[in-house]
């Protein structure tokens, strides 16, 4: 048995692993609500990662079919009260589901365009939905949005999903079922066209396969798990508003995803990761944390279009280690950034005091 292989069957009971121990490690009320916000996080960059890395379609309205989803999870949730919490479980799978017939929907649209047609056409999309949630009060529940309850009713097995550790492992649950599948899909002949389509459209319609239809199929597929990761955010808030399925929303769903690495599975499970400590960890000691985000997204497309996990794949190909001269660049890298990070500061320190 190679290193390679052996390292290839650990990556998995090691994720199962790292996320049975992380509420034991992170134990605080603070930190638990935190695990649970990079779990859903996960889900969406994974399935923003099957349109944009694996199929070549950027899309701006990916938090729509999240969106959409957390809705009708919410209305189906409201409607289960005084049941038993193991329907709980399975309200994920109903936000899937509604995920992907939205995408099926709005798909069988967006997908007849290829490129730069295909974005436009997703970004009015986003703008038409999110303008229309406002006009239907009755069902996204106006500005203010639709509340909840994830204690549904008798526990299941001592299980009732009224504290956070409990929504924390649903999520990792759901977060490892779901990873696992989307791995699968890329193994599977459809993920391998879908690779060939991204990187060659003619090709791959001259050997029989029509483009269209595999963006349709990865486009359904993509909303799906979208919807997944949206109802597990519904299930966590307990909330859902149309800021669930704006465009900043998406917007912010597509920054984490390029940070971590479209070119690399795991990738934007660690985009995710370090998107969501910037906007809820590191927005409570600074202004600037949104400034600090997005001077990280025009490094990374600068210098690092690999993103963070290109960076720490290509560290890991060393196998002398890292040398003097790429330690005396680190350390200035670091010096500089400490010197912006000053200098930033003072400036939001003066603008607050004028």
């Amino acid at each position: 048995m190679t290193l390679s292989s052996l390292r290839s069957k650990s990556v998995w009971p090691g994720f199962a692993l790292i996320l049975i121990v992380a509420p034991l490690v992170f134990a605080q009320s603070a930190a638990l609500s935190i695990l649970s916000q990079c779990g859903c996080m996960m889900i969406l960059a994974l399935s923003f990662n099957m349109l944009l890395g694996q199929s070549g379609m950027l899309s701006f309205g990916h938090a729509v079919y999240a969106g959409l989803a957390a809705f009708v999870s919410v209305h189906v949730m409201n409607s289960l009260a005084g049941g038993s919490a193991a329907a709980l479980l399975l309200v994920p799978l109903v936000g899937g589901i509604a995920g992907m017939l939205a995408g099926a929907a709005f798909g069988f649209v967006t997908t007849r365009r290829s490129g730069t047609a295909l974005s436009m056409i997703s970004l009015a999309l986003v703008e038409l939905i999110a303008a229309g949630v406002l006009m239907f009060p009755g069902w996204f529940g106006g500005e203010s949005g639709v509340n909840t309850d994830r204690v549904l009713g008798a526990p299941f097995i001592g299980i009732d999903f009224a504290s956070q550790l409990q929504v924390y492992y649903l999520i990792a649950f759901w977060l490892f079922v779901c990873a696992a599948a989307m791995y699968a899909l890329t193994q599977t002949p459809l993920g391998r066209i879908a690779n060939a389509v991204r990187d060659n459209p003619e090709r791959a319609a001259f050997i029989g396969h029509d483009p269209r239809r595999v963006r349709y199929l990865m486009f359904m597929l993509s909303a799906f798990f979208a919807g997944i990761g949206g109802a597990l955010t519904a299930i966590n808030f307990e909330i859902v508003s149309a800021e669930n399925l704006s465009l900043l929303r998406s917007a912010q769903i597509l920054l984490f995803t390029f940070i971590g690495g479209i070119g690399y599975f795991f990738g934007p499970m660690i985009g995710a990761v370090v998107g969501v400590l910037f906007s809820s960890l590191l927005s409570t000691y600074t202004r600037g944390w949104q400034l600090y985000l997005g001077l990280l997204f025009v490094m990374i497309v600068l210098f690092a279009p690999g993103g963070i996990a290109g960076i720490w794949g290509r560290l890991a190909e060393r196998r002398r280690g890292i040398g003097m001269a790429s330690l005396i660049r680190l350390a200035g890298l670091l010096l500089l950034a400490g010197v912006a990070v000053f200098l930033i500061e003072m400036l939001y320190r003066r603008a607050a005091v004028q």
